[in-house]
């Protein structure tokens, strides 16, 4: 069974149709016995990091987030998800993270002259080859909608990146932690098997 974190942020519901339709087990839950009992477990997440952060503290799911990946099970944290596995971010400020990995969430530069929040479809350049990207070509597409961007400490955790203006690392990978900066459940063929290989290492 794959837990999807209930913190009161995210596309919850969508994300557990988008296994469900995949044949998966999988449930919405904010009780930290069920999502630590769990194969698998993502963390989703829509809107400001500083509120995502509070919120999962005030739910005490950030010490749910470090058990679980302490325990070695499969975890991934999608958008907003993915920035708060980060130390911290620059929107509202300099707002700490669940530190988990190394880098930084920054804005995306006006001084680029796009728009943002940047909102579309965007080619993944795949950096490296990883269990997550299975089965996908070089020529893939995702959907993003996201104001703030990753700059991750280590390239070696990078796994892809998309160009805006500037280079975004994307998608990455450290040990059982995984996280991709757009929303596999909004990303057509290409999320739905993103979301299919995460399950598929979960079963392993």
């Amino acid at each position: 069974m794959i837990a999807i974190i209930d913190y009161g942020v995210g596309n919850l519901r969508s994300v557990e149709k988008a296994l469900h339709n995949l044949g998966y087990e999988a449930c919405v839950s904010n009780d930290s016995a069920v999502i630590t009992q769990a194969d698998a477990v993502i963390l989703p997440g829509v809107g400001a990091f500083a509120e995502g952060m509070e919120r999962l503290q005030t739910e005490g799911m950030d010490k749910t987030v470090y058990r679980v990946v302490e325990s070695g099970k499969p975890f991934i944290g999608i958008c907003l998800g993915m920035q708060l596995l980060f130390e911290y971010s620059e929107e509202g400020g300099k707002v700490k993270g669940l530190g988990i990995l190394p880098g930084s969430i920054k804005r995306i530069p006006d001084s680029l002259h796009l728009k943002v929040p940047h909102i579309g479809w965007n080619k993944l350049d795949i950096v490296r080859d990883n269990p997550l990207l299975n089965q996908l070509t070089e020529n893939t597409y995702a959907y993003f909608v996201h104001s703030y961007y990753l700059e991750a400490t280590h390239r070696q955790d990078v796994v892809c990146t998309t160009h805006y203006g500037i280079d975004i690392d994307v998608v990455v990978n450290r040990d059982n932690v995984y996280g991709t900066q757009f929303h596999p459940e909004k990303s057509s063929s290409t999320g739905m098997k993103i979301l299919d290989n995460f399950a598929k290492i979960s079963i392993k």
